[in-house]
């Protein structure tokens, strides 16, 4: 049976492992998120799984099926968090997973296929600029070269990290998961407002958008701000300023198919009153449920930005971070987990996520559903994010009837 107790104090005990200030502070790689990975290890284990770590760093446990040989079922999400983040983002869907399995362990049911669960590594993108990087990793979609160029704001580049952690970058393809799989399922807080306002318990995801994001760094010329005229300047800052109003403009004007864009990083260089900015570091968050939509966006704010600059007599240089692939879920998974939700009388919609989850890796790869659960307000990557116990265990229940149905199917 799932046990409410048990998931509320395990909820209870990672909230206290967090670096110093507001929040959840279990950045990837850091001591914390050593400690949380390490808490969720004890918690595979005594759940019945055996418990392996790649080349990235993902946590991987195997519960066995009566024909072990058989693809897997695998469920799960990660466990980092941004800074002054919520206990609930992405924990969620590994301790429901862990929960769903121990509740079958505990009934001593084994399934036909083997389980499988997944604590993805670093799948925010607050430290490297790059989200999913654990379920990339996976899906072989990570290289050295990409270790080599990734950096966090101290500077410190991916590689090193890994190697800091007793890891060994150059292994890296070694990550890649290559047996076949049954299924993927994930459980997730919504991050938005819909289920609260439609007032529904679980969200069944139909597609999950995926953002391009980009590193734009501008070079004009600092100058005294009072000895310069105005006529005369190469003011990086405006520049900045024009190419942030067209992104918001650019995603508003699309009208074909729902996109949005966020500039969400401005770094000014001197930084200092009376000189005028020289250099200006963006960082742009481009997503769209369709391809087409987010590549014709992106092309746009490209095109933009050097009409800017000339036009201003600033450098540009853009670089692309991550070009993540928008994920459409089969409608048999979808109507599966209807299926699920009507049998347990549980009130659902169906619904896109505007988010990235590493659920969006594995469409390709195998069948893969996602469940939304409501979060108070709608607020997430903050302090203040809540999701209900009883919601909780609501996914817990319909996750591990899921999984059993699949394997063994």
């Amino acid at each position: 049976m799932i046990s409410r107790n048990r998931l509320e104090e395990q909820f209870a005990k990672l909230k206290e492992i967090t670096a110093p200030g507001k929040g959840i502070n279990r950045l990837a790689f850091t001591a914390e998120d050593r400690e949380g990975r390490a808490y969720v290890k004890s918690l595979m284990v005594a759940a019945g799984l055996t418990v392996r770590q790649d080349a990235f760093g993902n946590l991987i446990g195997h519960y066995p099926g009566r024909e072990d040989d058989l693809p897997a079922v695998m469920s799960g999400s990660h466990c980092d968090s941004v800074p002054q983040g919520g206990n609930y983002d992405g924990i969620v869907g590994i301790l429901t997973a862990i929960e769903a399995v121990r509740s079958l362990h505990e009934q001593g049911k084994l399934p036909k296929h083997p389980l499988e669960i997944v604590a993805f590594q670093c799948e925010e993108s607050s430290r490297f600029g790059a989200a999913t990087l654990g379920s990339k990793a996976m899906r072989g979609m990570l290289s050295v070269d990409d270790l080599r160029r990734l950096k966090d704001k101290n500077g410190k580049i991916l590689y090193e990290v890994l190697q800091e952690n007793d890891l060994e970058p150059e292994k890296i393809h070694e990550a890649k998961y290559d047996r076949p799989l049954k299924a993927y399922y994930e459980v997730h807080i919504e991050q938005g407002k819909v289920l609260e306002s439609k007032q529904k318990r679980i969200g069944i995801v139909t597609g999950i958008a995926a953002p391009t994001r980009l590193k734009v760094l501008l070079a004009g010329h600092a100058d005294h701000s009072g000895a310069t005229p105005m006529g005369l300047r190469q003011d990086a800052m405006c520049a900045a300023s024009e190419i942030i109003l067209a992104v918001e403009r650019l995603a508003t004007d699309y009208t074909e198919t729902p996109v949005v864009g966020t500039v969400g990083v401005v770094n000014n260089i001197p930084n200092v009153m009376n000189v005028v900015p020289g250099n200006v570091q963006l960082g742009i968050d481009i997503r769209s449920i369709s391809e087409k939509a987010k590549a014709q966006v992106t092309t746009a704010v490209e095109d933009q930005i050097m009409k800017i600059c000339q036009k201003r007599k600033v450098q540009a240089k853009i670089e692309t971070i991550s070009q993540d692939k928008p994920a459409v879920m089969q409608k048999k998974v979808v109507d599966f987990l209807m299926e699920i939700c009507e049998q347990q009388h549980v009130p659902y919609i169906t619904m896109p996520s505007g988010a990235g989850h590493d659920a969006m890796h594995w469409t390709d790869y195998t069948a893969t559903g996602m469940l939304f659960i409501p979060c108070k307000g709608g607020i997430s990557h903050h302090p203040d994010e809540y999701a209900e116990m009883r919601d909780i265990v609501t996914a817990a229940k319909l996750l591990e009837k899921a999984i059993w149905l699949t394997a063994n199917e």
